[in-house]
């Protein structure tokens, strides 16, 4: 039997480059942009200052050096002051040179060297070949001059030279046009790609204020073709989910109105009815039919068309207590000890929670509410904990608690009442407003549910 054996898997971006690597869209496309201009520019540069720029420097260099070296053997020819003065003229009149001769001078020590390693290193070349005698000369002490100086018999032969004579002095324009361009160029690309970045991030927001129930009336499709496709195709699956949401809540308040007529009738005539222990029994059915109904109704409805408003978390937390007080039980409350405010839909969020506490005292003697603020850079989130000391839920079954008409008998005993959507109908509302609803060990042994929400996005 031949053995297959697994080629090596090749990483084409290593951990660290892929750490750093941007992750927003805008940031990636304008790297993709930036990096191959940079590239570009780097090798045009290159090519330029590499064959044309030290080409022509090395040109001018040869020349300038020429004109010195002539200066040079006309002197030592002839080292009087009438020769000197022949020569010095002649030089500026037709090459732009000063000759001045030091006599009890000697050459200076090397100075500074130019920050264009390329142009000291041209003018040195070309002295040298130019020239037998010592040299020295500086191209830094002057800004537009280079300063030669000759050792010879009679003296220290001084040189000044415009440095245009030795070096192409154009081609910093040719560097600062082709750096502004770009410049220009990465700018306007900059605009450009913001433009079409911005018509993800509305699809984006659009779509995050669609799952938390909110309408946005001012969302429209723009951008490029692709994006504005997508924002098409968000549009029709909005119309589509809220069609359905209407069916459904449609569908289950026509039934629930229609059973609620016959249930009418059998408590009226239950109550016209002798009263013994099979009549209370019966009672007692059509009461917990009526909860069901009521049960059917609210997960099918999810979240009224209510309006969302900036609450208050300590306001909040007392109208949950109240509620629970009012149904025959004491809820421990810690609140906040800086108060905040959450935009939300008031009346979903109090019924989740009363909802969750009231789940707590099925199952435990004492329930606790408290709730903390986290802050992560710019954000905050809101926790809300719900605690109890009954039995509790395995953690391997705690996603289980959350499906619809699910009942856990082994880990929460028998649920009597109810008809298992109390925790799928909290998460709605929670997962409605942007958070997050989930279960946990709590410190008083039982369970403990955890409500996140968002504060400021």
């Amino acid at each position: 039997m031949a053995v297959v054996r697994r080629l090596p898997r090749i990483r084409l971006w290593p951990k660290f480059l892929k750490r750093r690597f941007p992750r927003s869209l805008y940031s990636r496309v304008l790297l993709m942009i930036v990096i191959p201009i940079f590239i570009m520019q780097i090798i045009v540069l290159w090519v330029f200052f590499s064959w044309h720029y030290e080409t022509v420097t090395q040109k001018l260099s040869e020349g300038l050096a020429g004109d010195i070296g002539w200066a040079v053997s006309s002197f030592e020819s002839d080292p009087s002051k009438a020769n000197l003065a022949r020569i010095a003229n002649q030089a500026q009149k037709n090459m732009q040179l000063s000759i001045s001769l030091q006599r009890d001078n000697d050459l200076p020590p090397t100075g500074n060297t130019s920050m264009f390693l390329a142009l000291d290193r041209t003018i040195a070349g070309a002295l040298n070949d130019a020239l037998d005698d010592p040299y020295w000369f500086n191209t830094t002490h002057y800004p537009n001059y280079i300063d030669i100086r000759v050792k010879t018999k009679a003296g220290v032969l001084r040189i000044i030279a415009l440095k245009d004579r030795a070096f192409a002095a154009t081609g910093y324009i040719f560097l600062f046009w082709i750096v502004g361009a770009t410049a220009l160029l990465t700018t306007i690309a900059m605009l450009f790609i913001r433009n079409q970045v911005r018509a993800i991030e509305r699809l984006s927001a659009a779509a995050e204020r669609f799952g938390r129930g909110e309408e946005d009336a001012g969302f429209k499709p723009y951008g490029a073709t692709e994006v504005r496709a997508a924002a098409e195709a968000f549009l029709k699956m909005k119309a589509r989910i809220q069609r359905q949401i209407e069916q459904r809540t449609t569908l289950l308040a026509s039934v629930s109105h229609d059973l609620r007529t016959p249930l009418t009738r059998l408590k009226l005539e239950l109550a016209m009815a002798a009263q013994d222990a099979a009549t209370e029994r019966m009672k007692s059915d059509v009461s917990e039919m009526a909860y069901m109904i009521d049960e059917y109704l609210a997960f099918a409805r999810g979240e009224a068309a209510e309006n969302t408003d900036s609450v208050s978390v300590r306001a909040l937390m007392d109208a949950v207590t109240d509620n629970v007080q009012r149904a025959g039980h004491k809820l421990h409350t810690a609140p906040l000890e800086t108060d905040l405010r959450i935009q939300i839909r008031e009346m979903n969020v109090q019924r989740a929670l009363v909802n969750l506490a009231m789940n707590g005292f099925h199952y435990g003697k004492h329930v606790q509410f408290s709730a903390e603020v986290e802050t992560q850079g710019e954000r905050q989130r809101l926790h809300l904990y719900i605690d109890d000391d009954g039995p509790g839920i395995p953690p391997e079954r705690r996603e289980e608690a959350f499906k619809p008409f699910s009942r856990l008998d082994e880990a929460r005993n028998q649920n009597i009442k109810g008809v298992g959507l109390g925790l799928a109908i909290a998460r709605d509302i929670v997962r409605g407003h942007g958070g997050e609803l989930s279960l946990d060990q709590s410190p008083m042994g039982g369970l403990r549910a955890v409500i996140t929400l968002p504060v400021n996005g």
